[in-house]
C-alpha cells in the first residue's frame, strides 16, 4: 500500500512557520537544498532538486514561492505543489553555464513579490551550509541594506517532530530495509564485491517501493568496517569475517537505516564477543530512551553503561542521532543536551564499536512514545552468522 504526504501538508507547514518567522523579527526566510541534501526544499514544496540546486522563499505573510535553475522549470512544474515558481540562473548546476539569452528572474522580481512590495529588511537563510554562494552574492548585491542571518533554528522544531504522514513513510522505508536485508542473506557468497552486494539492495529498495537510498548503502567486510563513514568499493566478501551492511531507503523523501554485523562462517571469538556487546549495548540503549527523560541523561547513562562493562575504549560515539528527510540530523543527542524527549520525535539508535582491525554498527529507528519507544525496525537485532 503506498504512502503518501498529501498536497495539503506542505501548506499547513509553511502556514505553520510564518508565525515563527515574525516571531524572529524577518520578514522573510529562504530555505536551500540540492540533490543530496534536499530536505528543506522538500519539506515545503515536495520538490527534489536534480543536477540544480533550488530554494523556497516564505514570506512572513503570503504565498512561498519555488526557486530553481534554468534547466528545472518545467520539471519543477510538474512536481512541486507550490504553484508560484521562478527560475534564476543563481541556481545554476555546478558546471557554472551562463544561459545566454534564456529570460530568468531576479531576487528583486522575486521579493517584490513575496513581500508585496515592502523593502526586505532582515532575511534569514535555512540551510545555510548549503546555500549557494551565487545565491549569496546575488542577495547581498540585490539588497546592500538588510541583515541576512542563519535561521536554521525557525525551522528545526517543525521538523523534529513527525506528523502521522510523516511516520507512515518512515515505517514504510524501515520495512524496505528489512526486506533488503533478507535478500542480501539469501543471495550474499563469498568472493563477491561490497558494491555487488549494494546492488541487491538497491534493486530491492525499488522494487519494493523506495523512492531512492536512504544515505550512501554500507557494505563493507574485514578491516573496512572500522570506518564510521565510507563507500562499498570492490573489496571482496570473505568468510569468517565481519560484515558490515547500513542499508537505508527513502520513501516520499523520509529515511531509514538499518544496520547489521554479521559473518559467513563463524567468527574468531575476540571479534563475535565485541559484536554481541554491540548488541547489548544497542538494546540497552531503547531502554533509556522515554518520553519525558532529559536527552543529555540517556546519553550519560550509555556512556557510563558501557564504561563499567568494560568496553569504553572500543566506543567511537552513541548512542542516538535524529532521523527524517536526512538520515542524520536534527537535533543531536549528546551528553550536554538539555531538551527533553518528546512524543513523535525520532531517532536513529547508532551503536558503534570498533578495534584494531575491525568495527561494527547496529542501526534501528525509535519513535519517542508517552512512556517508552515505537521500535521501527527490529527484525534483525539478533547476530546472524550464514553457513559457509
Amino acid at each position: 500500500m503506498a504512502v503518501v504526504i498529501p498536497r495539503q501538508e506542505y501548506f499547513d507547514r509553511i502556514a505553520k512557520i510564518q508565525p515563527l518567522i515574525r516571531e524572529a523579527g524577518l520578514d522573510a526566510v529562504l530555505a536551500h537544498g540540492h540533490e543530496a541534501d534536499c530536505a528543506n526544499v522538500r519539506y515545503f514544496s515536495d520538490y527534489w532538486p536534480t543536477f540544480e540546486s533550488a530554494g523556497v522563499l516564505v514570506p512572513a505573510e503570503g504565498e512561498a514561492i519555488l526557486l530553481v535553475g534554468p534547466e528545472s522549470e518545467e520539471y519543477a512544474k510538474g512536481r512541486s505543489v507550490l504553484p508560484n515558481i521562478y527560475k534564476m540562473v543563481e541556481y545554476r548546476e555546478g558546471a557554472d553555464p551562463e544561459y545566454p539569452g534564456i529570460e530568468v528572474a531576479t531576487f528583486k522580481e522575486v521579493f517584490d513579490k513575496a513581500l508585496k512590495g515592502k523593502p526586505l529588511q532582515k532575511l534569514g537563510l535555512i540551510g545555510h551550509t548549503i546555500t549557494p554562494l551565487p545565491v549569496y552574492e546575488s542577495l547581498k548585491a540585490t539588497f546592500p541594506n538588510a541583515e541576512i542571518v542563519k535561521a536554521d533554528d525557525v525551522i528545526r522544531q517543525l521538523r523534529s517532530f513527525k506528523s502521522e504522514n510523516e511516520l507512515a513513510c518512515m515505517r514504510k522505508a524501515y520495512a524496505i530495509s528489512e526486506q533488503a536485508i533478507e535478500c542480501i542473506f539469501a543471495e550474499i557468497k563469498p568472493g563477491m564485491t561490497e558494491l555487488q552486494v549494494a546492488g541487491i539492495a538497491q534493486r530491492e529498495i525499488y522494487k519494493n517501493g523506495g523512492e531512492y537510498e536512504g544515505h550512501a548503502l554500507y557494505v563493507f567486510c574485514g578491516q573496512k568496517t572500522c570506518n564510521a563513514i565510507s563507500r562499498p568499493t570492490h573489496n571482496l566478501i570473505v568468510p569468517n569475517e565481519v560484515i558490515q551492511l547500513g542499508i537505508g531507503a527513502r520513501v516520499n523523501g523520509y529515511c531509514s537505516s538499518v544496520g547489521i554485523p554479521f559473518s559467513i562462517g563463524p567468527l574468531p571469538e575476540r571479534k563475535r564477543r565485541l559484536v554481541e556487546f554491540g548488541l547489548k549495548a544497542h538494546l540497552k540503549t531503547f531502554e533509556l530512551l522515554k518520553g519525558g527523560k532529559v536527552s543529555g541523561e540517556v546519553v550519560r547513562e550509555y556512556m557510563e553503561w558501557v564504561k563499567e562493562q568494560g568496553f569504553d575504549k572500543y566506543m567511537l560515539y552513541g548512542p542516538c542521532h535524529s532521523i527524517g528527510l536526512m538520515e542524520v540530523e536534527y537535533p543531536w543527542m549528546e551528553s550536554t543536551s538539555t531538551y527533553p524527549l518528546k512524543k513523535n520525535l525520532t531517532y536513529q539508535v547508532d551503536t558503534f564499536f570498533y578495534d584494531t582491525d575491525f568495527g561494527l554498527r547496529w542501526e534501528n529507528g525509535a519513535r519517542i512514545t508517552d512512556d517508552g519507544v515505537e521500535m521501527l525496525s527490529s527484525k534483525y537485532m539478533k547476530y546472524t552468522e550464514l553457513k559457509l
